[in-house]
């Protein structure tokens, strides 16, 4: 199984995180991630603004699954700040969950920024796209 430190050897200043609130959710999100499917992600704002490091544009991320092990490389290539109810259907379909829909999109995230403690229809969200770099 390859390491964190040798993958950064590669992507200096590489980012090693998992998306998702659990285990089971982080494996498989990594996994939509690495078949090429989820091309997007986005969390809220008032998060964002609480983390040291926030990502930048063109920054590599390690993505790993739900036992903390790397699955792939990825690179964000675009950023935006959007309220969840100006979401698009396109944005949707590259998040690469579920049935690929808006209404899907809406009622998961829903249930997402609910448990994670702050949802309203016209929360701000930081809405990144990436692409997948490199399979580990």
């Amino acid at each position: 199984m390859i390491e964190i430190e040798e993958i950064k050897i590669n992507y200096p200043g590489a980012d090693a995180w998992q998306m998702g609130d659990s285990p089971e959710l982080a494996s498989e999100l990594a996994d939509l991630i690495k078949k090429g499917i989820k091309t997007a992600s986005c969390g809220s704002f008032a998060s964002f603004q609480q983390v040291e490091s926030a990502p930048k544009i063109g920054s590599y991320n390690i993505i790993l699954d739900g036992q903390n092990v790397p699955v792939c490389v990825t690179r964000l290539v675009s950023m935006r700040l959007v309220r969840f109810c100006d979401v698009t259907e396109a944005f949707a379909r590259k998040e690469g969950e579920g049935d690929l829909s808006l209404e899907y999109w809406q009622k998961e995230h829903k249930r997402f920024f609910t448990r994670e403690g702050h949802f309203s229809e016209d929360m701000e969200l930081i809405a990144e796209e990436f692409e997948l770099v490199e399979i580990v």
